[in-house]
């Protein structure tokens, strides 16, 4: 496992539309973590949420076949325009996760969902939609968790990012569930950002003890046995 004070800062050559994530810190240890797996020409590589497209784009360059999925029309947009500036080919579709590939698989799936746990039980709006992820952060993790095995070939590897904010072992715990081999490969330990920092007094309130002063990231791998 690779454990790090700070990942180096994500590539700052990508564009982003308005309301679309910008690459951070998050985007980079997961990059540093796919660019660990076996990827070649021949490799199906699918993005869920795409964002802007950091991480297709660079499966791209590996000489993956990509397939980047987003339900926002501008992180489409924008994931298509990177490519384009790169001038790498991938495969950008509209949709809600896996239900934008149906019958397919793929030998390496990626995400780098909204994990922020937000007060506001309802579903987030606005730019918020590519943070925010309901009271326990695990608002899109659990559909992930749930749908990404069923779209795993044999020996195939899930990579997902989050904050350990979120409940790291209920990860662990789902994915295991789902008949893959999962584990922590990555940790990374940053200050918290604009939007935590907004919220820690409802984050002490939760139980987030007063001398917690970092974000801790993690990439969990779950290997497909």
């Amino acid at each position: 496992m690779t454990t790090e004070t700070r990942p180096p800062s994500a590539s700052p050559n990508l564009r982003t539309l308005p309301g679309v994530y910008e690459p951070q810190d998050d985007t980079r240890l997961l990059t540093e973590a796919m660019r660990r797996e076996d990827i070649g020409p021949g490799t199906e590589v699918l993005d869920l949420g795409t964002g802007s497209g950091a991480l297709a784009v660079e499966a791209a360059r590996l000489g993956a076949r990509v397939t980047a999925v987003d339900i926002s029309w501008r992180a489409v947009a924008t994931a298509r325009l990177n490519a384009m500036i790169r001038r790498q080919n991938i495969t950008v579709r509209r949709g809600d996760l896996v239900s934008a590939v149906p019958g397919r698989s793929f030998d390496l799936v990626v995400s780098n969902p909204p994990y922020v746990p937000s007060p506001d039980k309802w579903p987030p709006k606005g730019a918020a939609r590519s943070w925010d992820a309901g009271p326990d952060g695990r608002l899109l993790l659990d559909r992930i968790c749930a749908a990404a095995p069923a779209v795993l070939r044999p020996s195939g590897v899930l990579l997902v990012v989050h904050s350990g904010l979120c409940d790291v072992e209920a990860t662990l715990e789902r994915l295991t569930c789902a008949g893959l081999s999962a584990s922590v490969t990555e940790r990374a330990l940053i200050p918290f950002g604009r939007v935590l920092r907004s919220r820690l007094a409802w984050l002490r309130a939760q139980g987030l003890p007063a001398t917690t002063t970092l974000e801790e990231l993690v990439v969990v791998r779950a290997e497909n046995a």
